[in-house]
């Protein structure tokens, strides 16, 4: 939010207004306060009714009239961080920033684990229990992990694989899980499957569905005992959602262990985990969520519920000071804190983890369903507006069907829609975005596999959180197709 907007008045709480803290209502700085003190939700309440939220509408105009008639919060929420304004992030994909009252309490809890030679020998279990709920789980079953990647080795490396045991996935996955399966597959000798993603807006919820279920078909006809399922959601790649509680009733129907690599999820989606029903779910603290570095959040199931009736997959902890040589429950109780073993391992860094959950409370307290309704609309603005200058076919992250979005936005911006298989015009695409205009776009390219093309494709990938606006949205695009215009 690089741009001075108007002023509201007393009676528009949600108009746009001036990010002049000087020129704000006592109302709006009361906001601020309540945000970094901890007032409950009920407080806000009243503040989140009078700006109001809805999902994603077909039109690049109905979508930016929604945005600016919430830009008041958020311009108050952006208040909260400390981002250079010489430049525009947008690659929260990559990383996160941290709010004031996050970096205070990392300080303060620094600084006395310091005075007083604080040692860590925890499993945080206070901490799980202040931020299970925001996740839809019990503390048992929210363990944290040092980031995406190492929750991903917890989930995959702990499970009593067999030789000859087959986990499906796709050919568009972060070397966080591809690297852990390797292990695997030389370790154990399991198997790997992979699905050639498809890219592109003429998908749907459906064709996922019928990729892995169709694999899984084929593979067992050939006598392969195919033991489970991994994927991403959404793809780093492309930005596509995959429709986790679809791909659910695959798991389901066949009976395998389910493997979200959900390094976007926390702090982006208000997802009910126990609801959903995976087994295990990774995801980062330091993106979306805006926690400090090193911090992940690693959902495990821990008990059967109506979600997912299947067994508990056997599993042994790969990274620990506690062991339980109990085995899981088969009923709706657990039998030991699964997330206590995962999550205690020596003397671990207690400030970044209390900083971790300061910032999902913050979450809580804004509301995580009004948080993923504005990063999924200013997404989907995004795309219409991508659509518009540049043709639908240049976009890899599906905008139509609402299972599949994220708030990441994957395309080609490239005139001549064959530079983006060279890797060093989309590098210089993404460098000269960020030097050679005045807001200082940062954001990042992918490579992935195409279904038919010759080469990997090197797209663009936007992030558009919660301290942005439409405004960010409408100069990115037009420095984006005058880039396109230049590069041609």
């Amino acid at each position: 939010m690089n741009q001075t907007i108007t002023q509201s008045t007393a009676n528009e709480p949600c108009a746009q207004e001036s990010m002049d803290t000087s020129r704000w209502t006592s109302k709006r700085r009361d906001f601020l306060r309540m945000l970094g003190y901890g007032a409950g939700a009920t407080a806000l309440g009243p503040m989140l009714a009078a700006c109001g939220s809805s999902n994603a509408q077909s039109t690049s105009e109905a979508l930016r009239a929604q945005l600016v008639q919430d830009a008041g919060f958020w311009s108050g929420v952006q208040g909260m961080f400390v981002l250079n304004p010489a430049k525009t992030f947008l690659n929260i994909g990559t990383a996160g920033s941290m709010p004031s009252t996050v970096l205070d309490t990392f300080s303060t809890l620094n600084r006395a684990k310091a005075v007083d030679c604080l040692n860590g020998y925890s499993n945080l279990l206070d901490l799980r229990t202040a931020a299970a709920p925001g996740f839809g789980v019990d503390p048992d079953e929210l363990a944290f992990s040092a980031n995406t990647s190492s929750g991903m080795c917890h989930a995959i490396l702990g499970i009593d694989w067999k030789a000859g045991d087959v986990v499906v996935t796709t050919n568009h996955e972060h070397g966080g899980g591809d690297t852990p399966l390797k292990i695997a597959t030389d370790r154990y000798g399991i198997e790997v499957s992979r699905i050639a993603m498809p890219v592109g807006n003429n998908q749907t919820a459906a064709t996922y569905v019928n990729l892995f279920d169709e694999r899984i078909r084929a593979l067992k006809a050939q006598g392969k005992r195919v033991r489970a399922m991994m994927w991403s959601s959404p793809t780093y790649k492309t930005g596509t959602m995959l429709p986790i509680a679809d791909l659910m009733s695959v798991v389901k129907t066949h009976g395998l262990i389910s493997i979200v690599d959900g390094a976007h999820l926390p702090g982006m989606m208000a997802y009910n985990y126990a609801d959903l029903g995976m087994d295990f779910m990774s995801g980062a603290g330091h993106k979306w969520q805006c926690g400090p570095g090193s911090t992940g959040i690693l959902i495990v199931r821990n008990k059967i519920r109506a979600s997912n009736p299947l067994p508990l997959p056997k599993w042994f902890p790969i990274h620990t000071s506690s062991y339980s040589a109990l085995e899981r429950t088969t009923n709706g109780k657990e039998t030991y804190d699964i997330a206590a073993t995962i999550t205690s391992c020596g003397s671990v860094h207690t400030p970044m983890f209390a900083s971790l959950v300061q910032a999902c409370k913050m979450w809580d307290e804004i509301g995580r369903k009004k948080v993923e309704t504005y990063d999924l609309t200013l997404a989907s603005y995004l795309k219409e507006k991508v659509a518009e200058r540049w043709g639908i076919d240049s976009l890899y992250a599906p905008k139509d069907d609402p299972k599949l979005l994220s708030a990441l936005t994957s395309f080609n911006p490239f005139q001549n829609k064959d530079d983006v298989m060279s890797s060093q015009k989309s590098s210089s695409f993404v460098a000269r975005l960020a030097a050679e205009y005045p807001q200082g776009f940062v954001i990042r390219n992918s490579n992935f596999p195409v279904i038919g093309a010759p080469a990997d494709h090197y797209g663009v990938r936007v992030s558009t959180h919660l301290w942005h606006d439409a405004t960010d949205v409408d100069l990115l695009v037009d420095a984006m197709w005058d880039l396109s215009k230049k590069m041609a």
